[in-house]
């Protein structure tokens, strides 16, 4: 059985008999699982293995845990900082941010990989401009360059981990002052403006083989009156042919007060696909989800299947010495104040 276009979530930390049924149904592909879902590491990856047995091909099991103020899982877990806090260091010292981007990047993949959990949607490419509460310090830095480099060496560091990349909120969030979890933000900003500088960073971690990227439910008000998730011109002119994007493209959350203007919930998952996402995320409510089994009736391109099989995990190296290394330079790391917001609603 291929992986369907739809990724969905648990409730709790045990999986139920009618969570089990939906997960096999031919139109889920991944779980994606939040705080709520985990106990400890022993229960993690007992949970991880059985959601892997239910399907073949495995489904996909992904999270949010960027670090900072959205980082899922805690006891157990390396505390890690939020990105805002390598551009911090860069800015102190070029080598040492890149190192602890780097560290940050691997620590985070390899412990979620050795307890079966196959990617983390990371790293965030957005830009911080100041305007954004709901990105902020989840940037890596205000200056693109920074960010695209800081980025890279993160994505560097979860390759070495053995886990794909997902960059997100294509093609920038971060200049708009609205929260598309609970509205429907509008960037104004003139076409040229936002691809000289929010889509640099795209545009080079897709250079160097980033495998995901997830598009804003933001509208650009001057290019296209869809939100990006929804947009044929974001997703097909912008994202695969000028800028040669071959990887998954992710929506996402469609229960996000963002996607409403599309529609209930099954036409705005048929709107993300058509526009040419290849996996749709349904969160925190399964009424939807199940609307979506039942109704979404929408044959599935042969190359999204084979771009999903790329986002499974690779075995985790053991190597002790990198990780003492990884955790002495996050250590050297000082934080910056979080804000605090909903963690089980960021995405």
């Amino acid at each position: 059985m291929a992986l369907g276009p739809l990724m969905i979530d648990i409730q709790s930390a045990a999986l139920t008999g009618a969570e089990r049924a939906r997960l096999r149904h031919p139109l889920i592909g991944g779980v994606i699982l939040f705080t709520r879902n985990y106990v400890d590491g022993g229960q993690l990856a007992s949970l991880t293995a059985e959601l892997h047995a239910l399907r073949s091909p495995p489904l996909l099991i992904a999270v949010d845990h960027e670090g900072g103020r959205v980082q899922r899982f805690r006891a157990g877990f390396t505390a890690l900082p939020a990105c805002g806090v390598y551009g911090a260091a860069y800015r102190r010292d070029a080598d040492t941010g890149m190192a602890s981007a780097e560290a940050g990047g691997w620590i985070m993949a390899s412990e979620l990989r050795s307890l079966g959990v196959d990617f983390s949607f990371a790293p965030v490419l957005d830009i911080d401009t100041g305007l954004s509460t709901v990105i902020g310090d989840r940037a890596f830095h205000r200056d693109q360059r920074i960010v695209a480099a800081l980025a890279y060496a993160y994505m560097k560091g979860m390759h070495a981990a053995g886990m794909a990349a997902v960059g997100k909120h294509f093609p920038g969030h971060g200049s708009v002052p609205a929260d598309s979890h609970h509205a429907l933000p509008v960037d104004e900003r003139p076409c040229r403006v936002i691809e000289s500088t929010d889509l640099p960073p795209f545009a080079h971690l897709i250079r160097n083989g980033i495998e995901g990227i997830m598009p804003a439910h933001v509208v650009y008000a001057r290019a296209d009156p869809h939100p990006a998730g929804f947009s044929r011109y974001w997703l097909q002119d912008v994202l695969r042919r000028k800028l040669g994007f071959d990887g998954v493209i992710f929506s996402d959350d469609i229960t996000m007060a963002g996607a409403a203007v599309a529609g209930d919930a099954t036409q705005r998952a048929r709107a993300a696909l058509d526009a040419g996402c290849d996996m749709v995320l349904i969160c925190n409510d399964p009424e939807a989800a199940d609307k979506v089994i039942a109704e979404l009736s929408m044959p599935q391109d042969p190359l999204s299947r084979a771009r999903l099989m790329r986002m499974h995990g690779r075995p985790p190296p053991y190597d002790a010495g990198r990780r003492e290394l990884a955790l002495r330079l996050l250590a050297g790391l000082h934080d910056v104040p979080e804000l605090d917001l909903n963690d089980d609603r960021m995405v």
